[in-house]
């Protein structure tokens, strides 16, 4: 396995950093908000009232709870408590599916640009991965025909993410209808719904391919409250999934993991249960670091910007600058490291090779910094 990309970027920025040069870091996929009073309140209410024991290795009741009227009342969608487990987080939950579902010799199929995270997971369970290329011309969203062309009788699964890391793509429900036509003809074929990035979403509405006519049967919905809530530290994610699915993860998480931090699902359950305020004002944040981001990166002649409609990534084709003695992307964003001082990641990690990308989950001023030395750095 080779390590993360995101991680080896944010290294490599904080040794400079280190070293007293002032870095922009745009690497990580991580909100530069505080955890919401309210959420950190219920935490430390928790430590008071000694919720300091090992959970049940599925979670706590309440936070399925939780989790349930959440998915009813945002989502309409109905699950029981027991078609809930909640994890160490969303990867947990979405490798938990991976390893419960596929096999030596299966295949699953991953929209190309995709999370880092994804193939090596399919990979650790034995399997291959089988990538779908939705370049920007097709605003980075496969077609129901390419799904189509991509199935095979080895298929098992389909990893959609949506809004989407890296290139912040959203389906619509009509997109999701049309992929969900295709799914439905193809007999054990499951759908990993990745939904983390849900309320990071600027076209309205989010919409789940587990409401999509026959689908919820055939669908992992894997969420959390990272991203929504600024709650990356605390680790929690869950999956909502048939109870046969559920069970499957239950018995791998009992294994190797046991139940997530006891302290953080009554902080997770606070956040879901509690005023959303602070997810809407987050969310308008992002949303005007998105048009800062994009009106800026079109001035820089060469590159080309497909506007995000959801989470806090722009995913830039740069390959116009592959010359001399620099040749791809993983070249250019090590140059822009070094002549920039901006941390970017190279495209190649998310199965696009002429782009790099950028988060803005940092400050305008920031943005506005780290866009002109890029520029600088580049004309």
């Amino acid at each position: 396995m080779s390590e993360s990309a995101t991680f080896e970027m944010s290294r490599r920025s904080a040794e400079l950093a280190a070293k007293g040069i002032d870095v922009i870091n745009m690497a990580v996929g991580e909100p530069d908000f505080n955890t919401p009073r309210s959420i950190k309140d219920a935490a430390i209410d928790a430590i008071e009232n000694n919720f300091t024991k090992y959970s049940p290795a599925a979670g706590y009741a309440s936070l399925k709870d939780a989790i349930v009227k959440k998915l009813q009342k945002e989502n309409g969608l109905s699950y029981s408590k027991e078609e809930v487990i909640v994890s160490n987080g969303a990867k947990q939950s979405i490798c938990n599916a991976i390893l419960a579902l596929v096999d030596e010799g299966d295949e699953v199929i991953i929209p190309a640009p995709y999370w880092v995270s994804y193939p090596q997971m399919v990979r650790l369970a034995g399997a291959t991965p089988i990538f779908i290329d939705a370049p920007i011309s097709q605003g980075h969203k496969i077609t129901p025909a390419q799904l189509e062309a991509a199935i095979t009788p080895r298929t098992r699964l389909l990893i959609l993410c949506s809004p989407c890391n890296p290139s912040g793509a959203v389906y619509s429900a009509k997109e999701l209808e049309a992929l969900a036509d295709v799914i439905k003809a193809h007999d054990g074929l499951t759908v990993i719904s990745d939904e983390i990035y849900e309320h990071i979403n600027y076209t309205g509405r989010h919409a789940s391919i587990a409401k999509a006519p026959g689908m919820k049967e055939r669908t992992i919905i894997v969420n959390g409250v990272s991203k929504a809530y600024a709650m990356t530290g605390w680790r929690i994610g869950y999956i909502a999934a048939p109870k046969w699915i559920v069970d499957a993860c239950n018995k791998l998480q009992g294994q190797y993991t046991s139940g997530p931090g006891s302290i953080s699902q009554k902080a997770a359950e606070a956040a879901l249960s509690g005023p959303q305020d602070e997810v809407a004002r987050m969310r308008e944040a992002f949303r005007r670091r998105r048009d800062l981001i994009v009106r800026l990166m079109r001035e820089i002649p060469g590159i080309e910007v497909s506007e995000p409609e959801g989470a806090f990534y722009l995913l830039p084709k740069v390959s116009a600058y592959y010359k001399g003695d620099i040749t791809n992307s993983t070249d250019l964003a090590l140059y822009l490291l070094e002549h920039a001082h901006v941390a970017t990641v190279a495209g190649e990690a998310f199965g696009a090779p002429d782009c790099i990308r950028l988060s803005y989950a940092i400050s305008e001023d920031r943005i506005a910094e780290a866009v002109k030395r890029i520029k600088e750095a580049l004309v």
